[in-house]
């Protein structure tokens, strides 16, 4: 007999042998698993979707020689090869608490075992934290080269549920987006990123694919999976190297909509408020030079104002990052935390413990703080509080919910505060925006139709002459982008803030004192001492080619 059909053969009988071994250990199994009073189960040839292997990670998976392979509704299978000792009634318990679910336990071979375990290698290494969940940056890397918008919305649509989400945030990141929006549409599932404060459409995917996307995204943010009637909030951390961002804290939001969950994904990179001073904010000039002397007071109140998503918070952790030195305390009080601060004692308000912004507030005076920031003055008792602190030497930073500056000093007034306390204690208010910066790649001249021109020349001719604000109207020229690569052909790339910055000046505290506090008032009165307004701030940086009249007027008017 030729030697190459000898070891043929001799592999056909070794193949045979191992084949009559293993019926007989899965028989075996099977009598074991009737002792255990376990259905049994084989693994071998089995798919397990990735969210399945999730519940149980590889390491523990290992440790406990367990698999999960299926789940039901609120019920996840999970196969063993051993009876179910106390470390694996423990596992049941931890995802009965975590994950909100029963384990249904089945019995396996080592054979089944030893197949369902490789099966890790295509799981995302997603480790459990006390704070979320950490997702290996690995897993997000492999999309970093994938930079345009159609280029996203092309792959999305031949992924996987696990890669699919991992595109959809790497995309995000790519493009700096703020926040991603997916929504259940009757024909299709949205996909929608904020980008520079403008939500841009990215792909539409088919429906078959949503409840697998909407099981991922509640796993990873230890939502309730079976539960959609009802608004829910979780959170993940992503884990980046410095050079593609660092630690970014993912906040998920989702809300019952006619044709399915709403999901809002919110990105908050540690590393956004980084090297953000004055100046990279936009503050300039009269404006700039009056806020660097406001902060710079050992007490009173700072108050921030504008709508949501108008950089307040940045404000004012840029102004705490210039205030932090080892000679000062400083104590903030903010739902929720946005950024980590080192050297600065941060808390966070729980309405169901109780620690709400006024008591919080009332807890940290007694701490002996230099430097106090309220993230937003919504009550009467918040006000009160906050004004006695500015009053007893701390300087009192917050924001509240107006349309400019000159509805501060109204709206806390309607908070209750008393216009003998508000006055002296109030430094400086803050009205703000953020309009989207021109690309510099494709950025050029522009010719404005006469009605917008016309109107932009208008807003600058109000320029009250005390702001020492001049403009050269023979060069009247501004800027428009038609978009290119650079800028995903959006025209715009990034966010500057357009400012007007009203401070407690005689005038105004005479006014308060007198009982005339209108906004109209407020206004008057600033402008006639030199504050230029934040439209009039946005169209002076559209002269020097930073943003378009355009955004300027869709922002601010």
């Amino acid at each position: 007999m030729p030697l190459s059909t000898a070891s043929d053969a001799n592999k056909d009988l070794q193949g045979k042998m191992r084949e009559i071994e293993l019926k007989r250990l899965e028989s075996r199994a099977k009598q074991q698993a009737l002792d255990l009073g376990l259905p049994y189960v084989s693994l071998v040839g089995h798919s397990i979707p990735a969210e399945v292997l999730s519940f149980v990670p590889e390491a523990q998976a290992k440790e406990l020689a367990v698999i999960p392979f299926r789940r039901h509704g609120e019920t996840v299978a999970i196969a063993t090869i051993a009876a179910i000792n106390d470390k694996r009634k423990e596992l049941a318990d931890h995802l009965l608490k975590t994950r909100y679910v029963t384990v249904e336990w089945h019995f396996m071979s080592q054979n089944s075992f030893d197949h369902a375990i490789e099966l890790y290698g295509t799981v995302p290494k997603v480790l459990d934290r006390n704070d979320g969940v950490e997702v290996n940056p690995e897993d997000i890397k492999q999309w970093q080269s994938m930079s345009g918008l159609k280029d996203i919305g092309t792959k999305l649509q031949t992924l996987s549920t696990t890669e699919m989400l991992n595109l959809i945030i790497a995309g995000a990141l790519n493009t700096k987006s703020s926040d991603v929006h997916i929504e259940a549409e009757e024909s299709g599932i949205k996909v929608r990123y904020r980008i520079d404060g403008v939500l841009t459409d990215i792909a539409t995917l088919e429906r078959d694919a949503w409840a697998q996307l909407v099981a991922r995204i509640k796993l990873l943010s230890k939502m309730k999976i079976n539960v959609s009637q009802h608004p829910q909030d979780g959170r993940f951390r992503i884990e980046l190297p410095e050079s593609l961002g660092g630690k970014v804290d993912v906040r998920v939001s989702t809300l019952p909509t006619k044709f399915g969950e709403s999901i809002v994904i919110r990105l908050l990179g540690s590393s956004l408020a980084g090297d953000i001073n004055f100046e990279t904010l936009g503050l300039r000039g009269k404006a700039f030079d009056a806020l660097k002397y406001q902060v710079g007071r050992p007490n009173g109140m700072i108050i921030t104002t504008g709508p949501t998503g108008s950089g307040k918070t940045t404000t004012m952790y840029t102004i705490l990052r210039m205030l932090n030195g080892p000679d000062v305390k400083i104590i903030t009080i903010e739902d929720p935390i946005e950024y980590e601060l080192k050297g600065i004692n941060q808390s966070q308000v729980d309405p169901q413990q109780g620690y709400t912004f006024a008591n919080g507030l009332r807890s940290i005076v007694r701490q002996d703080p230099d430097i106090i920031l309220v993230g937003e003055i919504r009550d009467a008792e918040t006000t009160e509080i906050a004004i006695q602190a500015a009053l007893t030497g701390h300087l009192v930073l917050s924001t509240v919910h107006t349309n400019s500056a000159s509805g501060t000093v109204p709206r806390l007034l309607a908070l209750g505060a008393k216009p003998f306390l508000l006055a002296p204690a109030m430094n400086a208010m803050i009205g703000q925006r953020l309009v989207r910066r021109l690309c510099e790649k494709c950025k050029r001249p522009a010719q404005l139709p006469d009605e917008l021109k016309g109107r932009a020349r208008k807003t600058l001719e109000a320029i009250s002459p005390a702001s020492r604000v001049t403009v050269d109207w023979n060069a009247l020229h501004f800027f428009e982008a038609p978009g290119c690569d650079a800028c995903h052909q959006i025209g715009y790339s990034g966010q500057i803030g357009i400012y007007e910055i009203m401070i407690m000046s005689k005038e105004i505290e005479k006014a308060v004192h007198g009982g005339d506090i209108s906004e109209v008032t407020m206004q008057e009165i600033s402008v006639q001492n030199g504050m230029i307004t934040m439209v009039q701030d946005g169209l002076l940086k559209a002269l020097d080619g930073i943003t378009s009249v355009q955004e300027v007027f869709r922002v601010a008017e």
